[in-house]
């Protein structure tokens, strides 16, 4: 059978983010950038560089932290964006600039108001000036599987010519059915006189629910490259899943004519749990690859076969994509190598100063619990990648609340602001409540909490509990995670941490406007 390497493109740093509640903040993006890198991913797409200085930063972030995969940066077909794109990607090991340009009907009528001449010579024009800064540009023609056939043939061929080294076609709005969409990619293998001058990737939405089977769809009539998120995050339904993309390729060689890529299918669990840690976006249990009961099994029909024969109900084992199934008993007995074992065993990897931190909070844990399980480790060491307390205007120190159905809730909070002990007790409806009360008056502050959830991370009486929560201040949103045996510190802990984002926010317009304050006295000089 011959084969055949595809490249895997992760926009869960640029798309992704564009879902509603999922934004990052830089060392959030870091720890992504981090992991995807980990997985070998071929292309790490780390954002918008133009959309926002705070953007610009963590591409420029990325680029010189990442050092394996490509890191690219998007741009629309103007050469303010590309200037920009170019000059947050140019200090990265394999540097891209990504441009695109709208080519079907409705999007070149209503939002572009240019004709179709006018938008291929944008296209070629833009495209040859990214390709004289960097020596990788890719082109998009967004809602390609709306634009008319021939004219997609038109400027496919005008963009390679002028320089692109990838074109994308995306299923922008999630429109295409997989043998349609299978269809249209062959024909542009067939009608595009230079196709083989560049790779051809494809970009799908979920809207229909088809992104996955879109986009392998197009693997199988001669793309090139796959364009992805982890856990399918992206806007509206999400962008097709990476984790359901490779798995399948895998599983499934003998389908797809032995196409294959690079990842390191051992990472997808730890990199599908780092992403809803810094998002706050959990996967449903049903998930796919990486959802709770992906390999689950509760019915007696079922786990009969699987004593007999794990292949009678499983079509790929959980150690492929980083899961496992024995479970170190760890407990209070035990020291920080077994510790560490574990975590290797987990895919975690930590310095030598956090691996302490986190064999503390261990020990604390082990000597409430009987058993620490996996999960329980992996909660831990997700809620020290959350906060790093040297790092951080607020520190949770302690708490203590009198709570009952009979009579009044009351929290007394103490943290340490700016390292200084800052106490205060407030009343509430309940314990969680009083306690952000307490907090909110420590601080003279007023923000809306949103999406408050917790959950256990273990399903034992003596479960951890994590909290998860998003709040809103002067229109601005922040996500706050918190992990600790009583759901009252967890809860806190979550606050804290989105209360951290909030003043780091904060801090940051204050030091930008006090430098344009002052560059505005010494023009006047």
């Amino acid at each position: 059978m011959s084969t055949r390497k595809i490249a895997i493109f992760d926009t869960t740093l640029r798309d992704g983010e564009q879902s509603p509640g999922c934004s990052m903040k830089l060392h959030d993006k870091l720890l992504v950038a981090g992991n995807l890198e980990a997985l070998k991913v071929d292309v790490i797409e780390a954002g918008f560089a133009i959309a926002s200085p705070g953007d610009f930063e963590s591409v420029q972030a990325i680029a010189n932290q990442v050092k394996e995969s490509t890191v690219a940066s998007l741009a629309r077909c103007l050469k303010g964006d590309i200037d920009q794109a170019w000059a947050a990607v140019r200090g990265a090991a394999r540097p891209r600039i990504h441009t695109f340009l709208a080519t079907s009907p409705v999007h070149m009528q209503y939002k572009l108001r240019m004709s179709p001449d006018q938008v291929h010579d944008q296209a070629v024009n833009m495209v040859r000036y990214a390709r004289s800064l960097c020596p990788d540009v890719q082109f998009s023609l967004e809602d390609y599987t709306r634009t008319e056939e021939e004219f997609s043939w038109r400027i496919i061929e005008a963009v390679i010519a002028a320089g692109a080294t990838v074109v994308n076609l995306p299923d922008t709005v999630g429109y295409a059915i997989p043998e349609e969409f299978g269809a249209r990619i062959a024909r542009v293998m067939e009608h595009v006189p230079n196709v083989s001058k560049a790779t051809i990737a494809v970009h799908c939405h979920n809207d229909l629910g088809l992104a996955v089977a879109n986009t392998l769809a197009a693997l199988r009539a001669g793309a090139g490259q796959a364009e992805c998120t982890v856990n399918g995050i992206g806007e509206r339904a999400g962008n097709a899943a990476l984790e359901e993309i490779v798995m399948a390729l895998k599983t499934r060689h003998d389908f797809f004519d032995g196409i294959s890529c690079g990842v390191d299918t051992t990472k997808i669990m730890s990199t599908s749990r780092c992403v809803c840690s810094v998002t706050g976006s959990r996967v449903q249990n049903n998930k796919a690859i990486v959802g709770q009961n992906a390999f689950a099994h509760e019915s007696g029909i079922h786990q009969h076969g699987m004593l007999a024969n794990r292949e009678t109900y499983e079509i790929m084992t959980p150690e492929s994509v980083g899961l496992t199934q024995s479970q170190m008993v760890l407990g209070k007995h035990s020291g920080k190598h077994a510790l560490k074992d574990r975590l290797d065993q987990l895919g975690i990897s930590l310095s030598e100063e956090h691996l302490q931190e986190l064999f503390v909070r261990f020990k604390d844990l082990a000597d409430a619990k009987k058993v620490v399980t996996d999960a329980d480790v992996e909660a831990l060491a997700r809620g020290l990648e959350m906060r790093s307390d040297a790092q951080q205007r607020l520190v949770f120190d302690r708490f203590l609340a009198a709570t009952g159905n009979t009579n009044a809730n009351v929290s007394t909070v103490r943290l340490k602001v700016d390292g200084q002990p800052v106490e205060q007790v407030a009343m509430g409806s309940g314990p969680i409540e009083a306690s952000f009360n307490a907090i909110n008056k420590m601080l003279n502050l007023h923000v809306t909490v949103e999406n408050f959830s917790v959950s256990a991370v273990t399903a034992n009486v003596d479960a951890q509990g994590e909290c998860d929560l998003r709040i809103r201040h002067n229109q601005k949103v922040y996500l706050g995670r918190g992990v600790a045996q009583d759901i009252i510190e967890a809860a806190i802990r979550a606050y804290v941490h989105a209360l951290n984002g909030l003043m780091e926010d904060e801090q940051r317009m204050t030091a930008n406007a006090a430098s344009l304050a002052a560059a505005s006295g010494a023009s006047l000089v």
